[in-house]
C-alpha cells in the first residue's frame, strides 16, 4: 500500500516537473483579475510575438504574486499596475530592490463609488458620506438584516483594502455590508438592479466598459488631500486597518506597466520595448468594451488591434 502511494507520488511529481517545464516562455505576462489589464496583457502578447519572434505565455495572478514573482524572475510582466493602490509593492520591489522596473508615463485613472441614476432618485443620495446614515443605508438593505449592501472590490486588487479603509474613515462600515467578490458578478448585480429598479452603490473606476452600459453616477466627496490619505499596507499583523485614514477622495491614478529587472539581461529587446509602451484611457476603455461587453475572443481581438494599430506598436520597438 505505501509503495503504490510512493509510486503515485512520484507520478505526480513528474507531470508536475512536466508541467514547469511545459510553461517555459521567453516572457511571461501576469494577468491579475480585471478588464483592462487582460485587454493589455494580450496586446503584449502579440506584439512581442509578431515583432520578436518570442514565444510568450499569460499567466494569471494577484498583484502581490505577479509582484513577487517578477522578483523570482518566473513572471517578467505585469501589464498595468495602479498607482498608489499598490505603492507598498513599488516601494519593496520597484524602490528598494530594484527588480521591477516601473514605466513612470502610465495611463491616467479615476476611482470612486458609484450608484445608478435611478438610485439617486430613488434615495436622493449625492454623497458618498451619506451611507455613515442609519436611514440612507437600509434603502441599500437586499436581505432585511438592517444593513446595506455596497462592493468594494475583488480580492487580489489594490483597491480593496483601501476602500475598506476608506469605509472606516467615512463610518459606513457600521452601517453597511462591504461586499469582496469577483466584478463579473458584481456588475451583474448592477446589471440586474438598473432593470428591476432596485438602488445599489458599488465600487467604480475608469478606464471601464461600465459607463457604456449604464447611467452612471459618481458619488460626491472632499477633494482629495495628501494629509488625510495615510495608508498602511494591509497585513496579517492587527493594527493596520486602525492605524489607516482615507476618509477623502482618490486621487488621480496612473496604469503602469512594469517588468522584471532581469528581463533586460535576459531579453533586453522585449525590455526596450516595455519600456515604451503607453495607451491611453480611451483606448482602455474601448479594449474593454469590445472584450466585456461585445464578449470577442482577446487573441483574436488582440491580433486585430496590433494590425489596425501598426504605426503605434512599431512606434514602441524604435
Amino acid at each position: 500500500m505505501h509503495s503504490n502511494k510512493l509510486l503515485a507520488l512520484c507520478s505526480v511529481a513528474a507531470m508536475s516537473a512536466y508541467s514547469t517545464a511545459s510553461l517555459a516562455a521567453d516572457v511571461v505576462i501576469g494577468v491579475p483579475n480585471w478588464p483592462s489589464v487582460q485587454a493589455t496583457a494580450h496586446v503584449l502578447k502579440v506584439a512581442l510575438e509578431n515583432k520578436l519572434d518570442l514565444d510568450v505565455k499569460l499567466q494569471p495572478g494577484s498583484n502581490k504574486s505577479v509582484f513577487e514573482a517578477m522578483d523570482a524572475g518566473s513572471i517578467h510582466v505585469h501589464p498595468e499596475a495602479w498607482l498608489p493602490n499598490i505603492s507598498h509593492l513599488k516601494r519593496e520591489y520597484v524602490d528598494a530592490k530594484k527588480t521591477v522596473k516601473m514605466h513612470p508615463n502610465g495611463a491616467v485613472g479615476t476611482q470612486a463609488m458609484c450608484v445608478t441614476q435611478g438610485t439617486v432618485e430613488r434615495t436622493g443620495i449625492v454623497e458618498l458620506k451619506q451611507l455613515s446614515d442609519p436611514d440612507m443605508a437600509q434603502k441599500f438593505d437586499t436581505n432585511g438584516d438592517g444593513k446595506g449592501e455596497v462592493w468594494i472590490g475583488a480580492n487580489g486588487w489594490g483597491s480593496t483594502p483601501i476602500e475598506r479603509i476608506r469605509a472606516r474613515s467615512y463610518g459606513y462600515d457600521v452601517t453597511m455590508e462591504l461586499k469582496i467578490m469577483e466584478e463579473k458578478a458584481a456588475l451583474n448585480d448592477v446589471t440586474a438592479a438598473v432593470k428591476q429598479d432596485k438602488n445599489i452603490v458599488f465600487f467604480c473606476y475608469t478606464p471601464h466598459h461600465m459607463f457604456a452600459l449604464h447611467d452612471i453616477v459618481v458619488l460626491k466627496e472632499p477633494a482629495y488631500n495628501a494629509a488625510e490619505w495615510v495608508i498602511v499596507p494591509p497585513s496579517p499583523t492587527p493594527g493596520w486597518l486602525e492605524k489607516s485614514t482615507a476618509g477623502v477622495a482618490w486621487d488621480k491614478a496612473t496604469l503602469n506597466v512594469s517588468y522584471a529587472t532581469s528581463l533586460e539581461n535576459d531579453q533586453p529587446k522585449a525590455a526596450a520595448m516595455l519600456s515604451k509602451v503607453s495607451l491611453d484611457t480611451d483606448t482602455l476603455s474601448a479594449m474593454t468594451y469590445a472584450l466585456a461587453v461585445e464578449k470577442q475572443d482577446p487573441a483574436a481581438f488582440a491580433a486585430k488591434w496590433v494590425e489596425d494599430n501598426a504605426a503605434t506598436v512599431d512606434s514602441w520597438f524604435e
